[in-house]
């Protein structure tokens, strides 16, 4: 044998083979070449052999099926023998022991060769051992921390959710155990940032490295391209813009500083600065603390209303009360699927939730004005004490909370922005949330096509500066201001006090 190695030192293999490759068995470590199959494929090359790994069961990991001697292979296996080495029919065969790792810890390396193992195949062999432990524990360490990535970012959904949901105290019990500081705050901002589906995951890290980690960032359930971040301390605010101006081409919302309990309202407000940040330079904006209608209303008719609106609700128990009102309240604000992906719960149960508060306020939240007036009362009430055991509030129609020369003012200043367009946006957006918001529908009313509505809608956007084509708080203003200056007629709200009028059907939250 010592002289086939000279032999083979001297005609086949100068003294630069061995540096050569061991360069190129290193190479697998390097973090573009960690493969298995390609490692086993470069041994087999390296010492003209047919190589396989299989695992402590038999499997084949990599490599074409090797004949072998199975009682062999099991003691191998089975931690009797490290390595063995048998040669017949004109085969030279090496099996090594191979440390893995996962339901089979173990495993055998088989090289089978024509011609006998050398002192270079021998270590070359011996050396990609070594190299396929390496990178075994390696890739166990990455999907180690995969898992831990994956598990801590299902743990940020969950502490969002709860959030959504206004159970402050189960989502700081949720955080208490990684991030204890993290939700150690009354107020918080939240940030919408979004990119491309496939930039998400490198935004979203960059958004936890931007704030330090003392930040729920997570990925929007419900939005492919968004990323939530929730933040106790704003100072972070322009390190998250600066992502915008960076790497990434991407826009950003942000909410007012709101209560913990708020958050949905806070995320609300950050989708509707998102909207307004697309036709921005900077590609960011913060919601503006402009004048809604709801401060322009009386503020003890709105609470009496508030309050005799959702008294029907009053009489469940305090925990599903709290469920139908949370639920009702993301329904409206976002689509019953963005809802339910929010919630962490099905479309199904969303819509069930929903279609019980309506049967309990004698409502139909297929009227976008419908809508609009539910979404007042619910917004107002997560900013009043609630006394449901008080005595009944008296009756207050809606017509009187939406009279006021403020509020009539405010909605005539709104809707003017409409004229300066030659097109008449004005009389559009009237007709197509008439129509509940379906384009079709307000087309075959105006006897235009369902394209010009969608963009006649989407042209009042940037004018508004108010987000349209999605269900949420900028739509149920424009429409309150529809009704407040007389355009469309006062809801069917039994709940209100006032007599029925017609509805108007087809709403978007079931599409």
């Amino acid at each position: 044998m010592a002289g086939r190695d000279d032999d083979n030192l001297r005609s086949g293999a100068p003294d630069d083979a061995g540096p050569g490759w061991a360069q190129a068995l290193l190479d697998h470590l390097r973090p573009t070449g960690r493969d298995v199959p390609r490692l086993v494929a470069w041994l087999s090359a390296a010492v003209e052999a047919s190589v396989s790994l299989r695992d402590g069961h038999g499997v084949l990991v990599a490599g074409p099926h090797t004949p072998v001697d199975e009682a062999l292979t099991a003691d191998i296996a089975d931690g009797r023998l490290a390595s063995a080495a048998w040669e017949g029919e004109g085969r030279y065969v090496r099996l090594i022991r191979v440390e893995l790792l996962g339901p089979a810890p173990v495993g055998v390396l088989t090289v089978s060769r024509t011609s006998p193992f050398d002192r270079r195949a021998s270590d070359i062999v011996t050396q990609t051992v070594n190299v396929l432990e390496i990178l075994l524990r390696a890739q166990e360490s990455m999907a180690t921390g995969h898992r831990l990535a994956r598990a801590s970012a299902d743990l940020r959904l969950a502490i969002l959710q709860l959030l959504m949901v206004e159970d402050v105290v189960a989502a700081r019990r949720v955080a208490a155990g990684l991030w204890p500081r993290l939700l150690d705050t009354e107020t918080a901002c939240v940030y919408v940032v979004e990119s491309s589906p496939e930039e998400r995951d490198s935004l979203a890290e960059a958004c936890l490295a931007a704030t330090h980690e003392e930040a729920l960032v997570v990925r929007c359930p419900a939005m492919d391209g968004h990323v939530i971040v929730v933040v106790p301390d704003d100072a972070v605010g322009p390190e998250l813009r600066a992502l915008c101006g960076g790497r990434f081409e991407a826009f950003l919302g942000g909410s007012a500083r709101q209560s913990l309990a708020s958050t949905a309202t806070a995320y609300g407000q950050a989708v509707s600065a998102l909207a307004v940040a697309r036709f921005r330079p900077d590609r960011t904006a913060a919601y503006a603390e402009r004048t809604h209608p709801e401060r322009l209303m009386d503020p003890d008719v709105l609470r009496t209303w508030t309050t005799r609106l959702l008294r029907p609700l009053d009489t469940l128990p305090h925990h599903t009360r709290a469920e139908l009102l949370a639920t009702t309240r993301l329904g409206l604000e976002f689509t019953a699927v963005s809802a339910a992906k929010v919630l962490g719960v099905s479309r199904n149960t969303v819509r069930a939730r929903m279609e019980r508060v309506e049967t309990l306020l004698g409502a139909d939240f297929s009227d976008l004005t419908v809508r609009a007036v539910v979404h007042l009362a619910l917004h107002h009430r997560f900013g009043i004490a609630e006394d449901p055991a008080g005595p009944p509030a008296a009756p207050v129609r809606l017509g009187e909370l939406l009279t006021g020369p403020a509020l009539r003012s405010w909605a005539l200043e709104l809707l003017a922005r409409l004229d300066t367009d030659g097109r008449d946006l004005r009389g559009t957006l009237r007709s197509w949330i008439a129509a509940g918001g379906n384009a079709e529908r307000a087309a075959h009313l105006l006897g235009v096509h369902a394209q010009t509505v969608r963009e006649h809608v989407r042209s009042a956007e940037p004018v508004l500066e108010r987000q349209l084509l999605a269900a949420g708080s900028d739509l149920y203003e424009v429409v309150l201001a529809h009704v407040a200056v007389g355009d469309l007629d006062l809801p069917d709200l039994h709940g209100s006090g006032h007599p029925a009028e017609s509805g108007h059907p087809d709403s978007p939250v079931h599409r």
